[in-house]
């Protein structure tokens, strides 16, 4: 089975320099675990090749059988994995998500992110402050930890904010996106992540599974008493391969064994798309089986 959202791209080649007026590419690429990244550190910095598949949950036993004997689970997940909430910062003209949806070769996110149970956040949960951009076909994310108070303050207040050393200049390129470009909330994405990492020849890699995909357009607090909505079809699970160099083969035999599609679907873009922020773009996972698992349409040269 194949999962038709569209029409897609042929993918331009990874460049060897980020194009004129993009950041200097990121040096640091250790990304083991998102909770081993709350180690003290005044930035985090990572580039990694990212790719996504819709799974089925009556699939999800034959991915875990093909992952468990060749990866180590996040040891930070425990047997249920943990909750992942982001807050996404946009224009009043949904820039950040038109850059997405038009395939821009370098585009932006911000986010404030959280680990873990958001029932429990207060001013001094530490969550990640974030800004993660893609130079063509190359994810880059940079990040820092700090007290959610501080991080609403920056984000909401647009002040500036106690740093640790090394943290300034980041802090600086945040505030000057939210005021430069007005940014406001405008989706919030939660989902469960079952994580795994690689070791051996594989180090490096790191495969995520996240169940009951999530979103909410107001109240966003992330620790705000409102109920998130479906934004993924409850029988769908997203996978996301994340390596360094590229994917191993035993991973795209196994896409390829269950007949699984490459998908460019965005939570954040879902998420907007789900309340009508947007009009649903070709890349929308849709709510019907019948739609969602009819036959891909091909690739375009």
């Amino acid at each position: 089975m194949r999962f038709r959202l569209g029409r897609r791209r042929a993918q331009p080649a990874a460049p060897d320099s980020p194009p004129v007026g993009a950041p200097p590419l990121a040096t640091d690429d250790n990304d083991h675990a998102g909770h081993a990244l709350r180690a003290p550190s005044a930035l985090h910095a990572f580039n990694r090749y990212e790719i996504k598949y819709l799974v089925p949950s009556d699939q999800l036993s034959d991915v875990r059988d093909e992952l468990h004997p060749r990866l180590d689970p996040d040891q930070h997940g425990g047997a249920d994995g943990y909750s992942v909430t982001s807050l996404y910062y946009d224009t009043r003209q949904l820039r950040f998500y038109w850059e997405k949806i038009e395939g821009l070769r370098f585009r932006r996110k911000v986010r404030i992110r959280h680990y873990g149970d958001r029932a429990g956040i207060t001013d001094d949960t530490v969550v990640f402050v974030e800004i993660k951009q893609r130079v063509n076909r190359v994810t880059q994310k940079r990040r820092i930890a700090i007290p959610y108070q501080q991080a609403r303050l920056l984000c909401d207040d647009r002040q500036m904010v106690d740093c640790q050393p090394g943290q300034r200049a980041f802090l600086n390129e945040v505030l000057g996106l939210v005021c430069g470009f007005d940014l406001v909330p405008t989706a919030t994405t939660a989902y469960q992540r079952e994580a795994y990492i690689g070791r051996d020849a594989d180090v490096g890699l790191r495969v995520t599974l996240d169940h009951r995909v999530r979103g909410r357009d107001r109240d966003f607090h992330l620790a705000a008493a409102a109920e998130n909505r479906l934004i993924v079809p409850a029988w769908l699970s997203v996978l996301e391969v994340k390596a360094n160099d590229r994917v191993p083969y035993w991973l795209t035999d196994l896409a390829a064994r269950l007949n699984l599609s490459i998908v460019r679907m965005s939570k954040y873009c879902q998420s907007v798309e789900a309340f009508g922020r947007a009009p649903r773009s070709i890349f929308h996972v849709p709510a019907d089986p019948a739609e969602a698992l009819a036959p891909a349409a091909p690739l375009k040269a």
